[in-house]
């Protein structure tokens, strides 16, 4: 799978970590940025993310931001798009077995690093279970 992956300055370097799990769990990562700690705009780099993923330049999407809300609302701003700000690798299972989650958000100053690649491991290794769930994603969106 090809994962897009993008931040603000909160979590430039466990983005770099991040992108090591990816590669290591066999998928191309497409880092969107940014590639410094330089103060930056969450919203510039999540809707790079977003866009990869609802085009299908990307089969599904990390972000990171300090409180992982921010960028969160930033991706959830595209039509295609279901992100889930998650705290535990519980969340993240929970938000592709029944949300069907695209994106996964990360809370970059409020996590370890370990729990951050459990949950992303978790995110990617997860499938939708769609059923009685489906119905409950398709009102999700507002079209």
């Amino acid at each position: 799978m090809k994962i897009a992956i993008g931040t603000d300055h909160a979590g430039v370097e466990l983005k770099e970590v991040l992108i090591q799990l990816i590669t290591e769990l066999s998928h191309e990562a497409l880092d969107k940025g940014p590639f410094s700690s330089d103060s930056v705009d969450y919203p510039d780099y999540g809707h790079e993310v977003a866009i990869a993923v609802d085009k299908g330049d990307a089969d599904l999407g990390v972000v990171i931001c300090g409180s992982g809300n921010g960028i969160n609302m930033t991706v959830n701003k595209h039509q295609g798009i279901r992100g889930a700000l998650c705290w535990t690798p519980e969340i993240a299972a929970l938000a592709r077995q029944h949300n069907d989650a695209n994106i996964v958000a990360i809370p970059a100053r409020f996590i370890s690093t370990d729990e951050a690649k459990l949950i992303v491991s978790e995110f990617l290794t997860q499938e939708f279970e769609g059923g009685r769930h489906q119905r409950r994603v398709g009102k999700i969106a507002c079209s």
